[in-house]
């Protein structure tokens, strides 16, 4: 009886502590989720900047050296260079001046990436929306904070102008 009890309370010790070490796992990894959160919600919030003052280096600073875009109906275009590569397309061919992202959910654990997902809008100089549609972004955190790594996106439209 006596070993019985002892076990019972060992065992119930044991319980408590994992649960608490659990509880301040749980507890970090979402503090870091929402850091997370609060740096791609800021970059989001400058992203159009690009587009409104003409500067691609605001567009070129969202994203990590590796990432990946990857637009609708065209290849992927990856690496450092793939930033400059799709803002002259958008601003120069197709007239973005001026967007939205809505984002829906960010999840993850934080540690070295996150997933957006979302919707987002494109204006022209006049400001009008010629274009909608949803994203899936992989974010990748970088000594330089979270960066877009993986950004895949689609238009609600027939015929996407991107």
């Amino acid at each position: 009886m006596k070993k019985t009890t002892l076990l019972t309370a060992v065992l119930l010790t044991a319980g408590i502590l994992s649960s608490g070490l659990g509880y301040a796992q749980r507890a970090k990894n979402n503090q870091a989720l929402e850091e997370a959160k609060k740096a791609i919600a800021a970059s989001n919030a400058i992203y159009f900047d690009a587009f409104k003052k003409g500067d691609s280096s605001i567009f070129i600073n969202r994203y990590a050296k590796d990432c990946w875009i990857m637009p609708p109906n065209a290849p992927a275009s990856c690496g450092a260079d793939a930033p400059l590569k799709f803002y002259k397309i958008a601003y120069d061919k197709i007239g973005l001046r001026n967007g939205k992202f809505i984002t829906v959910d960010v999840y993850g654990d934080a540690k070295e990436y996150v997933t957006e997902i979302g919707f987002w809008q494109s204006f022209d100089a006049n400001n009008k929306m010629f274009d909608n549609g949803k994203f899936l972004v992989l974010w990748k955190k970088t000594p330089q904070g979270w960066k877009m790594y993986r950004d895949s996106f689609s238009s609600d439209n027939r015929q996407s102008n991107l």
